[in-house]
């Protein structure tokens, strides 16, 4: 099997098994899910979900955050992962959106990297989850996956991965591929035992013919 051919029956299956994909961070303006998205590095969603709700009904808007001390947003966030680094990236992309961006979140990838706390990846989920824009957030769950099945050969970076998966995926379905597979590494293709004997793409995942 071909890599082209590899892609098509694995987004056949996804069409199929996952027709409704998305993010499971809770928001409700892309402002929220920039900080929840900021908040996800390295940390649970479902740890997020729970940190989220209080911070914003304390700081509902970026200039409301932006006129917090990084030391009063800590104390909203200090259950999850690197709180004192995240606390000082919140305050610090809330008074760039604020004082540069009018408060409103960009949709350009370049603009939001711009942003502190905003690498490649957060942008692509702002670009991908809040306009539709056919861009691939890599995490640790899509480089794994993507390695695993087969559809990347070699990739060393997100980056490349990114580059690799959107060369093979039609360009309106990369924003929902972008979920099928870190669901698909959360649930199933879990990082220390893959649940092969659950999983519905083994027939054409590389990693299941070589074990």
């Amino acid at each position: 099997m071909n890599k082209k051919e590899r892609f098509e029956k694995v987004i056949e299956y996804f069409k199929k098994e996952r027709p409704i994909a998305e993010t499971e961070l809770d928001y409700g303006t892309p402002f929220e899910l920039l900080v929840a998205v900021i908040l996800s590095a390295q940390c649970t969603d479902k740890r997020v979900n729970m940190i989220t709700p209080a911070l914003l009904e304390r700081f509902p808007t970026a200039y409301e955050m932006s006129q917090a001390s990084v030391e009063e947003v800590f104390e909203f966030i200090k259950t999850c992962s690197y709180p004192n680094n995240k606390a000082k990236h919140l305050v610090g992309m809330s008074k760039m959106l604020t004082e540069v961006f009018n408060e409103i979140v960009p949709s350009d990838i370049d603009e939001l990297q711009k942003l502190p706390g905003v690498g490649r990846k957060t942008a692509n989920v702002i670009a991908s989850v809040v306009f539709h824009k056919p861009t691939l957030a890599v995490d640790t769950h899509v480089f794994r996956v993507s390695k695993r099945i087969g559809l990347t050969t070699n990739a060393k970076t997100p980056l490349e991965t990114e580059k690799q998966l959107v060369k093979y995926i039609p360009e309106n379905l990369i924003p929902i591929a972008h979920h099928w597979l870190i669901l698909h590494g959360r649930y199933v293709c879990i990082a220390r035992k893959p649940k092969c004997e659950s999983c519905g793409i083994t027939e054409f995942c590389k990693y299941f013919a070589e074990k």
